[in-house]
């Protein structure tokens, strides 16, 4: 006796099995031969139009041409408007950066106004105790002064120069101020005017290259267009007078 069990099979449901089996495959050659596809009929008929073949080469020739020039016209276009782009994005950065730098500028300039205005003030309060307290030690009758003219009214002149000198100088440095900052104003608005016009010149230049691309290739397109046709000239009467030609 083996490790294994042997079944018997079902006499019965095999042969049921093989008639179905053998009634499907019946059915189905049966099916193919009824969907048979009949012999196709066709009226015999001329193809190929009614252009020659010199003719229908000639029109492929052009075709062929004109696909070049095409695709040679667009292969420039994307170049060009991919420079541009990238121009377009180079000037962009340009500008920004120098929009931060010119913030920076400002910025500078405004808190060196500030320095000076805060040492002008410091100076000038400095110098006020000083005279004030030179002050204090002059007479205090004119009487005293116009009788006594000793050191104190030679001091009290002294110092009221000095004020006059301190008033006469600050009023010079706000006014070479105000002059240097007006003509850092001009200069940047010069500036201004100057990067607009190269930007316009730039713009204009790149559309005059631009018609002058598509004045060479309307040309081009011109001249092969009428070699054709004269081509086309040429070939016809061959074709027409070629002995032993059937239509």
């Amino acid at each position: 006796v083996g490790p294994y069990v042997l079944v018997t099979p079902n006499e019965t449901r095999r042969k049921q099995l093989q008639q179905i089996a053998k009634k499907e495959l019946d059915d189905l050659e049966r099916w193919k031969k009824e969907h048979r596809p009949g012999s196709i009929k066709l009226v015999p008929q001329r193809l190929g139009g009614n252009e020659s073949e010199a003719q229908a080469r000639q029109n492929q020739q052009m075709i062929l041409m004109q696909s070049k020039y095409q695709k040679k016209h667009k292969r420039e276009e994307y170049v060009k408007a991919k420079k541009a782009a990238e121009e377009a994005e180079i000037l962009k950065k340009k500008a920004i950066q120098r929009e931060k730098a010119e913030r920076l500028e400002v910025k500078k300039r405004q808190e060196e106004m500030q320095r000076r205005e805060m040492f002008l003030e410091d100076e000038k309060y400095k110098t006020n105790e000083l005279l004030n307290r030179l002050d204090m030690g002059l007479p205090k009758s004119d009487s005293c002064q116009i009788a006594n003219p000793g050191p104190e009214s030679t001091a009290w002149k002294r110092s009221h120069a000095y004020k006059q000198a301190l008033r006469e100088d600050e009023n010079r440095r706000l006014e070479e101020m105000k002059q240097e900052q007006r003509r850092k104003a001009e200069l940047m608005e010069f500036k201004q005017k100057q990067e607009e016009e190269t930007r316009t010149r730039a713009h204009q230049k790149e559309q005059r290259s631009c018609l002058q691309s598509l004045f060479i290739f309307y040309c081009t397109l011109r001249v092969n267009n009428a070699f054709l046709d004269r081509l086309q000239n040429k070939t016809q009467p061959s074709k027409i007078y070629q002995p032993g030609h059937t239509g």
